[in-house]
């Protein structure tokens, strides 16, 4: 019962990013760097939380090259065993837009509220020294996938990514097995849909 009430109290996972993209907004400040400071900007997993968010933003088709990125960056640092999240000068100085931030970070409350009620530390070892680089690994698999210009396939990687950063930040082993998960169903859909594009080309040429 205990653990019921506290899972029912857990605060929204939306209102630190709202909350400071605001503050930052209405002083001026809002870059990319500023809001992963005021969030934690050691913390591998909030950068991937923000980065696959901004790959969600309503941008001209193609932008997962540039927004995409940063995620390839995390993912790689973590991969390689660094402490923390070293983020490049010019992605630090980057200014956002706080309207579009903060429309998709409410789109995606449907999703956060369900991962909101069954969050909690579990599965641990994931975690571990020892084991964050494979993580890393995976998780750069996906944001290749993510960074690839794959016509309807975008938005798979970057939900996959979206899950397993929320595990990583609230050390919920089952969340980021769950976005690995989501991760390598996308994998599948790009290469299927790279399959079909090739064989239909093939086809057309001959």
């Amino acid at each position: 019962m205990q653990k019921q009430d506290e899972r029912r109290r857990r605060p929204s996972l939306s209102l630190p990013l709202l909350r400071t993209s605001r503050d930052q907004h209405r002083a001026g400040s809002l870059t990319l760097g500023n809001l992963l400071s005021a969030l934690g900007e050691a913390s591998f997993g909030w950068a991937i939380v923000v980065f696959s968010i901004l790959t969600l933003l309503p941008l001209p088709p193609g932008s997962s090259l540039v927004t995409g990125l940063p995620l390839l960056v995390t993912t790689a640092q973590m991969m390689l065993g660094f402490p923390h999240m070293k983020l490049p000068g010019p992605l630090a100085r980057l200014r956002l837009d706080h309207a579009k931030l903060r429309r998709t970070v409410l789109r995606m409350r449907p999703v956060t509220r369900r991962l909101e009620r069954i969050l909690h530390p579990r599965y641990q070892y994931i975690f571990a020294a020892r084991n964050e680089r494979s993580l890393g690994a995976l998780l750069f698999v996906i944001a290749f996938v993510l960074f690839l210009p794959v016509p309807l396939s975008g938005w798979f990687p970057a939900m996959a990514l979206f899950i397993s950063g929320v595990g990583v930040v609230e050390r919920d082993g089952l969340v980021t097995l769950l976005g690995l998960g989501l991760g390598a169903a996308s994998i599948l859909l790009t290469i299927t849909i790279v399959v079909s594009l090739a064989a239909g080309t093939a086809a057309f040429i001959a």
